[in-house]
């Protein structure tokens, strides 16, 4: 495996989404269902096997990075929720489930109450 570029958090998570297609694919009756379904599954596991041979290392970090950074922006959506400023409409974010809250905008430090 040297020069290859290896398995990443893009791999692990297509190897699941593969396992997890292989086992709704074992419950499935329909048989045109099931073919879409394993060669879906197959296409994954092919995907991984390029990524994971492939002598590009710079674009499958790339391709990581972008991964990952999209699953940490869905994190933050769910942490916090986003309000903005009634005066100069600045988006300010505050955390989630904190009940009524007393907001300062940090640009023109107009204050204003909602709840989170």
């Amino acid at each position: 495996m040297y020069g290859r570029y290896g398995s990443d958090t893009l791999n692990k998570t297509l190897l699941f989404v593969s396992v997890g297609l292989m086992l709704v694919n074992l419950f499935i009756r329909n048989t045109i269902a099931s073919i879409i379904i394993s060669v879906c599954s197959l296409l994954l596991l092919v995907v991984i096997y390029i990524r994971m041979f492939s002598r590009n290392i710079y674009k499958r970090q790339k391709e990581n990075e972008v991964f990952v950074q999209f699953f940490r922006r869905l994190a933050n959506i769910k942490k916090y929720k986003y309000f903005k400023c009634p005066s100069c409409k600045t988006k300010i974010r505050v955390p989630r489930n904190k009940g009524k809250i007393e907001i300062t905008c940090p640009k023109c430090r107009n204050s204003f109450i909602k709840k989170s």
